[in-house]
C-alpha cells in the first residue's frame, strides 16, 4: 500500500536527511527506482510530471502502474506516488487517480492572491482523503513541461503566508533550476534558504533542480531544512548514454539485439545505479520505516 509523503519527509526533518523524489516516464524507470529504493531501504517519492503524465496516456495508467508494481515488487519501503509541478486541475485529476500526493504549483498563477486561493482550496481537499501537499512560492529557474521560470528567489513572507495555509511540504526558489546547470551559475542562495526557514518553522522544505548541484551545497541545504530532492534530468542522462552505448557497441546486431527489452536493459540499470547514489547522497539509506 502506497503512503502520502507527510509522515516521511516530517522524519527526514528530525533526523537531517532528505528523501529523493525521482520522476517517472515509464514502465522501465519506474521499475529501476522502486528497486533502488528497496536496495537501499530509504523511503521513496516517486513522481511524475504532467508531460510525464500525458506520454503515459494520463495519471490513472501511471498511478494503476506503480500501485500494482509496488505490490509486485514486494516491496517493504514506504512508497508515495507524487505530481510534479501540477495545476489547479491536474491536481484534481490525480487525486481521483489515486496519487497520494500532489505539487499545485502556483508560482506561475498571475498573481500571489491566486495562489494562495487554489493552495487553500486544495489543502482543504487533500488532508479530507489522507493525501499530502506541496506548493510553491517564488518560480524555479530552466523549463519544465513547456512552462519557463527565471529562477527567482522566494520572498519569506510569501512562503510563511502558504506555509500557514496547511501545507506539508514548499518548494521555494532559492537560485535552483531546472535541468542542466550553466557554467556560470552562481549557485544556491543560502541567505534566502535561511530566511525561509526562520519562517516556516519545522515544515519540510523542497528543493528542485536537484541535477548537478555539488554535493557540499546539497548537504548545506538539508542542513538548512531541505526534506525533499527532486532529481530528473539526471537519470534521464545516465539513460541516455547507457542506451547509446549499447546502439554504439553493436548491441542492436546480436541475436535478438533489436528486442526492447534488451536495448531498454543497460538504461534502466543505470536508472537504478544513479538512484542508489543520490539515496545516499541524501542521507536516506536505511531510513525506510524510521
Amino acid at each position: 500500500m502506497l503512503v502520502n509523503s507527510k509522515q516521511m519527509l516530517d522524519n527526514a526533518v528530525a533526523g537531517h536527511y532528505a528523501v529523493g523524489a525521482f520522476n517517472t516516464n515509464d514502465l522501465e524507470w519506474c521499475h529501476a527506482i522502486m528497486l533502488a529504493a528497496e536496495e537501499t531501504q530509504s523511503p521513496l517519492i516517486i513522481q511524475c510530471s504532467m508531460g510525464a503524465g500525458k506520454y503515459q496516456t494520463g495519471y490513472k495508467t501511471v498511478s494503476a502502474l506503480v500501485h500494482a508494481m509496488y505490490d509486485a515488487l514486494n516491496l517493504t519501503v514506504p512508497v508515495s506516488l507524487h505530481l510534479d509541478h501540477g495545476s489547479y486541475d491536474a491536481c484534481l485529476e490525480c487525486i481521483d487517480a489515486g496519487f497520494t500526493s500532489v505539487m499545485y504549483d502556483g508560482s506561475h498563477e498571475e498573481n500571489f492572491d491566486v495562489n494562495m486561493k487554489n493552495t487553500a482550496e486544495l489543502v482543504r481537499i487533500c488532508h479530507s482523503k489522507g493525501i499530502s501537499i506541496e506548493a510553491e512560492v517564488g518560480s524555479i529557474g530552466g523549463t519544465e513541461d513547456g512552462i519557463t521560470g527565471t529562477g527567482e528567489c522566494a520572498d519569506p513572507a510569501e512562503c510563511k503566508a502558504i506555509a500557514d495555509l496547511g501545507v506539508d511540504m514548499l518548494a521555494a526558489g532559492i537560485g535552483n533550476i531546472h535541468g542542466l546547470y550553466p557554467e556560470n551559475w552562481t549557485g544556491l542562495q543560502f541567505d534566502v534558504l535561511k530566511a525561509i526557514k526562520a519562517e516556516v518553522g519545522d515544515l519540510p522544505l523542497v528543493l528542485h533542480g536537484g541535477t548537478g548541484i555539488p554535493a557540499d551545497q546539497i548537504a548545506k541545504a538539508i542542513d538548512l531544512g531541505v526534506a525533499k530532492i527532486n532529481v530528473n534530468t539526471e537519470l534521464q542522462v545516465v539513460w541516455a548514454d547507457a542506451v547509446a552505448k549499447y546502439v554504439r557497441d553493436g548491441g542492436v546486431e546480436k541475436e535478438k539485439g533489436f528486442d526492447p527489452r534488451k536495448m531498454l536493459k543497460p538504461g534502466t540499470a543505470a536508472i537504478q545505479a544513479k538512484t542508489e547514489e543520490k539515496i545516499r547522497e541524501f542521507g536516506s539509506a536505511g531510513k525506510g520505516w524510521n
